[in-house]
């Protein structure tokens, strides 16, 4: 069984996704960080795959992606890390993330195949329609037991947001408000109003909270709301030009989780 459906069938709450830019800071780090976050109990790591145009992406990663791209991150040499990595044998799940354009390229069958020959258990593509993703990709994901994760913001409506959850076998990926990742820190009133709102539909999938979280207190109020958070701006702001990197994601997730 794909490790994310494993994931959210042995843990139900306070699951903690934490996203990176695979080339930031360095170029060699993706196996450190890697490392680090799944022996410190990240349930579910992203690897962000850089992209020169991160339209999702606020100032802090579109940052993290120009200095991976000048540091010379491309899809080839990604999963050369990840191969030598070994993701097969994490205990994290591991998701992809990153942008339509570089995957068209790349090819999109080719991409499946061998992201999932790696251990890569799903992807996130914010700028994949969902209508050709249906017509003319879902096949061949489900081919190669990879999960698309789609994202809902709070101007999604019931219509869509229950078209994503019968099309979705993963979880769904609860943008926490209409801005683009790291502009907004903490949870409002406005968002909860949306938390509860999605919570009250009881979709057949669970539900993580992303974009805003960056603390324990912020982590534990997403939580009253959905599966668990995922994490983004807040860490490579906390690896960026870091000194002992180990240290400092070890650092950061204790942080977290308390």
């Amino acid at each position: 069984m794909n490790k994310i459906n494993n994931l959210f069938q042995e843990k139900k709450s306070n699951i903690l996704s934490v996203y990176f830019t695979a080339g930031f800071p360095g170029l060699n780090d993706t196996a450190t960080i890697l490392k680090e976050l799944e022996s410190n109990g990240v349930n579910l790591i992203e690897i962000g795959m850089p992209f020169s145009d991160p339209l999702a992406d606020g100032p802090t990663i579109q940052r993290s992606s120009e200095i991976a791209l000048e540091n010379g991150m491309n899809m080839k040499l990604l999963f050369e890390q990840l191969k030598q990595y070994d993701l097969r044998k994490s205990t994290s799940a591991m998701i992809l993330m990153g942008y339509l354009n570089p995957v068209m390229q790349y090819g999109i069958e080719k991409f499946c195949k061998d992201a999932s020959a790696l251990g890569v258990d799903g992807v996130i593509l914010p700028d994949l329609p969902m209508l050709e993703y249906i017509n003319e990709y879902k096949a061949i994901f489900e081919k190669y037991n990879l999960k698309n994760i789609f994202l809902i913001t709070p101007q999604t409506t019931e219509e869509r947001i229950r078209l994503i959850d019968e099309h979705s076998n993963s979880f769904i990926y609860m943008v926490s408000s209409s801005s683009t990742t790291g502009a907004k820190v903490g949870i409002a009133d406005e968002q909860e109003k949306y938390f509860n709102r999605i919570k009250g539909m009881n979709l057949k999938n669970p539900t993580l909270i992303g974009f805003g979280i960056s603390d324990n207190k912020s982590f534990i109020k997403a939580c009253e709301f959905a599966n668990g958070v995922i994490i983004g701006s807040a860490f490579i702001n906390a690896i960026d030009r870091s000194i002992d990197l180990k240290k400092d994601v070890a650092t950061f997730v204790k942080n977290i989780i308390g």
